[in-house]
């Protein structure tokens, strides 16, 4: 099942993706559906709302208020070599906040005071339930689906101080969608899917899933044995070499420009470039 979040006579509005377009199923939010304990894999098959077609400008960020949403860096070993970082031995975590997000086809925002905003293709996560101490075995139970996330990054905020947390989270900057594709249409834990990320329809990062260092499993029991994961959390996985930071020189994003970011069984997500006002 593929859920989507695009605004339908200028309201927010919950679908489920079909060949002919998406079936809308109503204004409940993804995130309160998963918080009720609704098991997506299944709902979205009972949708008896018209069928529309998403305008290309009119979709919305799949959550648009996560619980959390917890990003993991160098967790690809080709994209640790390219950073100024040794190889870490636990998960790097940080935190990305709501007010950051952005829906497909919307505009990521260069800020007008840095000319470093880079690129990050990633696979997001999305929970259905949480707790602590959750185990390896039983992590992947909890997960509810996976989705697109460019994890855009003002790198000359990142590098400011030890913590990268501001210069991963300006205002749009952080997008995300445009389906949730539910876990059983995916192989297990997301792995062995193709991620790749394209700048103006030039191939910038290429990986496959199975190559992060620490597994979906992994993160999730990592997380869970300091922090109390719930219902509609949000787990960005890791990008792969490849960043305009990386690069020899440094290739940042500038306005005009177009990222897409895609995965295989997911989809594709777009957005272009422009300067804040």
């Amino acid at each position: 099942m593929r859920y989507v979040n695009f605004l339908y006579q200028g309201t927010a509005t919950l679908g489920v993706r079909t060949a002919e377009g998406v079936r809308v199923l109503g204004q409940e939010s993804l995130e309160s559906l998963l918080k009720r304990g609704v098991d997506l894999s299944t709902y979205g098959a009972s949708a008896e709302g018209p069928l529309v077609q998403v305008g290309e400008h009119d979709y919305l960020p799949l959550l648009q208020q996560p619980g959390k949403i917890i990003c993991v860096g160098l967790n690809y070993a080709d994209h640790t070599k390219e950073s100024p970082y040794a190889q870490p031995d636990y998960p790097t975590l940080f935190p990305r906040f709501n007010s950051s997000l952005i829906g497909h086809n919307q505009p990521l925002v260069r800020p007008r005071i840095s000319d470093t905003l880079d690129y990050e293709g990633e696979m997001a996560v999305v929970l259905k339930s949480g707790g602590r101490h959750i185990s390896k075995a039983d992590a992947l139970s909890h997960v509810a689906g996976y989705a697109l996330f460019n994890e855009g990054s003002v790198r000359e905020y990142q590098f400011k101080s030890p913590q990268w947390t501001v210069g991963k989270n300006f205002d749009d900057t952080g997008a995300f969608g445009p389906d949730l594709v539910t876990a059983d249409e995916l192989p297990e834990g997301g792995k062995g899917l193709l991620l790749e990320t394209r700048v103006n329809g030039k191939v910038v990062q290429s990986v496959n899933t199975s190559d992060m260092l620490f597994d979906v499993a992994t993160i999730i029991s990592t997380l869970s044995e300091a922090v109390t994961l719930s219902a509609g959390d949000v787990i960005v996985s890791g990008t792969p070499a490849g960043v305009g930071f990386g690069m020899t020189p440094p290739a940042f994003l500038k306005a005009g420009d177009v990222v897409q970011v895609s995965i295989e069984g997911i989809g594709t997500l777009s957005n272009p470039v422009v300067d804040e006002a």
